[in-house]
């Protein structure tokens, strides 16, 4: 575990060219918070029921002043300072939600109305805000770094923060000076080529000072954000037990607080739960009387304000006797089609089985043609009928038992929505023109009528008038395709399509282009799309992939294949392929990638070994494998590569006996996240 140590350092801030007769003021605050800057002149005419005077706050390096009250009426403010500052107790100045940007010098000025600045003294003494900011790590390095003896390797460390942290480096508690070999530069300490010795603990260190007063200095120590060193662990327990979720961290600063959620939520946010939940000092999640409701994924997040919390999840899992959730008191079932009669259930360890009871009596689905129970205990009726009517319970097992009957349910038949006038299967229609595709229901109560594209969405305007049906106006190209018409009540779903063709335009695009590559040549086929109502041609266009522009072949063909010759062997190209007709052209196909054929005699390739395994050491890594078993072509020799994780491969070993299986390799050294070798 990498430890992080946070210092601050600072001195006081000399600033030159301010002139007051009075001593200098310092108000420090943190970001976010409020702060009062007190002005040391008094209101010339307290008191007064008509004052005469103005107030002004003003800022160094700001033209106007930040604000200004004259007598009763609003003040005027800053727009960077808008909402954000007020005058209290008469002159003093109240800046709240403090930015860093707010830090600076200000004074305070009261204008006489009734006499000129010269006669009166009208400036007060300039006080300095500091706005602090506690520091946070931006970016670190990953717990542990492995690399190989003689690369380079950079450990990484920034933070932000006001005043700016100082970043400093130890290794194992002793300060890192920069050497030849070692540097230290934005915080980051990089090593040119490590050994044996650069392994160890490496700890980054910020340090800032905050002067107090003009005698004493205050010292921050920010060291660590939480690491979680005992997560929690996937628990099983029986209903109505206590429930005890471990997760303890260590920081630094160790006032940590722990937040707990299930499923994503806050476990003080999920009212089942609330009442029964406590979470200790040490993180532990107590939750008592467990309920089946309680089963989900836990997740522990402890903090103490620096940088990003750590998390760890587990599961619980409550386990109880089959229970009904909740059943329905009605149950509809659309006459004539499938239908489902459901038993809601709850059930850990899993369901066994559940028993029905229909009107009082156990149900015998033997006695029904085409009903079936599911493994989760629902019946399905393949054609429901008046035998399905009537009164259900349902009774869950499993191997605990059952929390008992599920509550009736009634079931109803009802008609579902039946076509009154059903669109024809295909339309053909001239473009600009307007299409009108009926489709009426009939239902009890009036179903509503729906229209869809299927597949890619149109997007050219439609329109459904108020007997439902379709109205496409104008027509365009876009309209061409297939269009469902659904309509839906609290029993069924009941939809039917119908084909949309768009006369007078250009063709629509090639689909499912395929091509079998030879050595100089490749076999062009394609699936055409409409025609736009007109005889179509096809240009197939080629290209060589990273060299060149697109080719197209001068013959037009008005087949749905291709053979296109002259090709390189052994390259690498693309096909495309697009149709016109006498309106113009269609849109371009998919793009197509093969790569010809080698005109070499094809070589049989050698089969590589099987079942690598590495066991590590303190002196190297040894690997062993499984020898190919096909010695065809003949093995002449291994040769073991590796690579840092996103790195390049490099031979480590060549020249290895095709008869040996194992090999020790010396030299891989630790520096602290474990990176996989290959």
């Amino acid at each position: 575990v990498t430890v992080y140590l946070i210092t601050f350092t600072a001195g006081k801030l000399n600033l030159t060219g301010l002139h007051s007769h009075e001593p200098e003021v310092h108000v420090r605050a943190k970001k976010g918070d409020t702060a009062v800057l007190t002005c040391s002149l008094p209101a010339l005419d307290e008191g007064s029921s008509a004052p005469q005077h103005v107030i002004e706050w003003v800022r160094q390096g700001y033209d106007i002043p930040i604000l200004i009250q004259f007598g009763v009426h609003d003040p005027r403010v800053h727009p960077n300072y808008d909402g954000r500052v007020s005058l209290i107790r008469g002159t003093s100045l109240q800046m709240r939600g403090l930015l860093l940007e707010d830090e600076g010098w200000y004074e305070c000025r009261i204008l006489p109305l009734d006499k000129t600045t010269d006669e009166t003294g009208s400036n007060g003494s300039w006080t300095l805000l500091s706005v602090t900011a506690p520091p946070v790590f931006t970016e670190t390095s990953p717990p542990g770094v492995e690399v190989f003896v003689g690369r380079s390797v950079t450990l990484k460390c920034a933070a932000q923060g006001n005043p700016r942290p100082t970043i400093t480096w130890s290794k194992d508690g002793r300060p890192i000076n920069p050497q030849s070999k070692v540097k230290i530069m934005n915080g980051s300490v990089s090593f040119h080529a490590v050994s044996r010795e650069t392994s160890g603990q490496y700890q980054c260190h910020l340090a800032i000072f905050v002067l107090q007063g003009k005698a004493s200095e205050t010292y921050y120590s920010y060291c660590c954000p939480p690491v979680i060193v005992i997560p929690p662990a996937d628990t099983v327990l029986n209903m109505s037990q206590d429930a005890k979720l471990k997760c303890q961290a260590e920081a630094d600063p160790p006032n940590m607080t722990y937040v707990w959620q299930r499923q994503g939520e806050d476990i003080y946010h999920i009212e089942s739960l609330k009442s029964r939940v406590k979470v200790i000092v040490d993180g532990t999640l107590l939750i008592s009387r467990l309920t089946p409701e309680d089963s989900g994924n836990y997740t522990c997040m402890p903090s103490n304000g620096l940088h990003v919390s750590p998390s760890a999840s587990a599961t619980l899992t409550v386990q109880h006797p089959a229970q009904v959730t909740k059943m329905p008191s009605l149950t509809f079932l659309p006459t004539g089609m499938r239908g489902v009669i459901a038993c809601p259930i709850r059930a850990e360890p899993p369901l066994s089985h559940v028993d029905w009871i229909k009107d009082d009596k156990p149900l015998d689905l033997g006695m029904y043609p085409g009903w079936t129970l599911t493994s989760e205990g629902s019946i399905i009726i393949v054609t429901a009928n008046d035998d399905a009517a009537g009164v259900y319970t349902c009774t869950p097992y499993n191997s605990f038992g059952t929390m008992g009957q599920s509550e009736p349910t009634t079931v109803i038949l009802q008609d579902p929505p039946s076509f009154k006038v059903s669109p024809r299967k295909e339309y053909r229609q001239d473009v600009g023109g307007m299409l009108v595709i009926p489709c009426q229901m009939d239902g009890n109560p009036a179903p509503k009528v729906s229209w869809k594209k299927v597949g890619t969405a149109s997007r050219s305007l439609f329109t459904v008038a108020a007997n439902g049906s379709l109205i496409l106006r104008p027509l365009s190209k876009d309209h061409q395709g297939e269009w469902e018409c659904s309509s839906t009540n609290r029993v069924a779903t009941v939809s039917v399509r119908t084909t949309v063709l768009v006369l007078g335009t250009s063709p629509h695009a090639v689909s499912s282009v395929s091509v079998i590559p030879g050595i100089n040549q490749a076999n062009v086929s394609w699936v055409a799309g409409f025609d736009g109502g007109y005889a179509q041609k096809f240009t197939v266009w080629k290209h060589r992939k990273d060299y060149g522009e697109w080719l197209s072949f001068s013959d037009l063909s008005t087949e749905n294949s291709l053979l296109v010759t002259n090709l390189l062997p052994a390259t690498e190209y693309q096909f495309s392929v697009m149709a016109q007709n006498k309106i113009g052209t269609g849109p371009f196909s998919e793009i197509t990638t093969i790569t010809t054929l080698d005109s070499l005699p094809v070589v049989v390739k050698l089969v590589p070994p099987t079942n690598l395994s590495i066991n590590k050491s303190s002196e190297g890594i040894l690997l062993w494998w499984s020898v190919p078993q096909s010695h065809s072509p003949h093995i002449d020799s291994f040769v073991v590569q590796s690579r840092l994780e996103g790195g390049e491969w490099i031979n480590l070993k060549e020249n290895i006996s095709p008869v040996e299986s194992q090999i020790f390799l010396r030299g891989l050294c630790k520096v602290n996240v474990i990176e996989d070798m290959i």
